[in-house]
């Protein structure tokens, strides 16, 4: 089976490790407060979208990594590990249905 490539895909897929590049560098100067005001814009923005799309579930992995790093209380981490694993589960999840789709989209071309 020959592999297509998307150009468009791969731009995008670059824009977003910048995007989160730059993302983790915000939060790795802020305080443990600032952090947990983040975590609750983070929430709220999930919230207003009504659904976890690939940019939040991105920033919510760097945010939730960066969390349980710092967390001070077993709690804490443990929320924030949770977090991590729910966000990675959706990202995968997310990423095989685009591929399946991809997939059909580029059988269909064959025909």
């Amino acid at each position: 089976m020959n592999q297509v490539i998307s150009l468009a895909k791969v731009r995008e897929a670059k824009q977003a490790r910048e995007n989160d590049l730059r993302y983790q560098e915000q939060l790795e100067k802020m305080d443990k407060l600032e952090l947990l005001d983040e975590m609750i814009r983070f929430q709220e923005e999930r919230t207003a979208s009504g659904e976890l799309t690939e940019k939040l579930m991105v920033r919510g992995l760097v945010l939730f990594q960066l969390l349980e790093a710092q967390a001070e209380t077993h709690e804490l981490r443990e929320l924030a590990r949770s977090y991590c694993r729910h966000l990675k589960l959706e990202l995968d999840a997310y990423h095989k249905a685009k591929e399946k789709e991809e997939a059909q989209r580029t059988s269909k071309k064959r025909c």
